[in-house]
Parts: structure tokens; C-alpha cells; sequence
């Protein structure tokens, strides 16, 4: 994700359009975070406070919507979403090889962000795809039946795209 001041202000612009067009502001609250999470990949303090503003909600209420629900998170999180399902089954075919592998290439822990802000790596419960297991999934891209080797094939492919705001 892109930090400048010029893009976050487009990001900013957009949730407003967002609020302003609800047909009541009222009840809103989690439709408008799930809504800024998915333009800003997080919810910062500042993004918060705006939704507060915005909605005439406490801060406090805000927050505690934020902080109860684990959907939302308030750590920037990389570009590329990268989740390895340890679900049953997928865990007998060896997914915990593959996040260990994932953890290995990349130098993060599984539930941490590259330094660049380019990975995020995440352990999944179950993704319900067992018939593909062992399952990644980057950015809602599912891959099947991965195996260690594939590991590196997969973050070569976004490792080729540029990052640019």
C-alpha cells in the first residue's frame, strides 16, 4: 500500500463518497470500517477518528468495534495477502512445511509483514477448499495442491510486478 500524502488524501475522498451516499448513517458503522479497510488494507488511529467524525460516532465506539471484531486489523499489512490454510486436512499434506518454507524465503513469522510492506503472511484455519489441499491463497488467488518446491515459483510471480502507488 501506498503511504503519500497524495494518495492517502484520494483514499480519504473515497471513504467520504462512501458515507455521503448511504441512505442513513445510523447502524452503519461496521459496513463504513469494512468499507475503509478495503481502501487503506488496515484501520490507522487517523482513519478511525475520520469514520468517527463522519458517522457522529465516539471514538471509543469506533474502537471497540475495531478491537472486538478480528476482521479488522489496525497493522498495515503487505501488498500481497499471503495465507496458508492449516486446516486438517490441508495439514496432514503438509501445509506446515509449506508456511515454514513461506516464513524461510520471505525472513517474516507467519501473522508478520515484510520490512518493504510487500508480504504479509498469515496461517488460516480452513479456506473450505480440501480438495485442493495443500491451499495458499495470495490476494484471494488460490493455488492447489502446493507443494515446498512451488513456494518459490509463487512469490517469483509477484516478486516480477512492480510495486507503485
Amino acid at each position: 500500500m501506498c503511504n503519500c500524502s497524495q494518495c492517502n488524501n484520494k483514499l480519504f475522498e473515497e471513504l467520504d463518497e462512501f458515507i455521503d451516499a448511504l441512505p442513513t448513517k445510523k447502524g452503519a458503522l461496521i459496513q463504513v470500517l469494512h468499507h475503509a479497510q478495503g481502501l487503506f488494507g488496515y484501520l490507522p488511529k487517523e482513519v478511525q477518528l475520520h469514520i468517527s467524525k463522519k458517522l457522529d460516532v465516539s471514538p471509543a465506539k469506533v474502537y471497540g468495534v475495531v478491537s472486538f471484531y478480528s476482521y479488522f486489523t489496525t497493522e498495515q499489512k503487505g501488498k500481497y495477502k499471503i495465507s496458508v490454510c492449516l486446516g486438517t486436512v490441508c495439514f496432514v499434506k503438509g501445509a506446515d512445511k509449506i508456511l515454514a518454507e513461506f516464513e524461510k524465503q520471505l525472513g517474516i513469522k507467519s501473522g508478520e509483514t515484510t520490512p518493504d510492506l510487500k508480504y504479509s503472511l498469515e496461517g488460516l484455519r480452513c479456506v473450505g477448499a480440501c480438495g485442493l489441499a495443500p491451499v495458499v491463497v495470495v490476494n484471494g488467488k488460490v493455488y492447489g495442491q502446493v507443494t515446498v518446491d512451488q513456494v518459490k515459483d509463487i512469490l517469483d510471480e509477484y516478486n516480477q510486478i512492480e510495486v507503485t502507488c
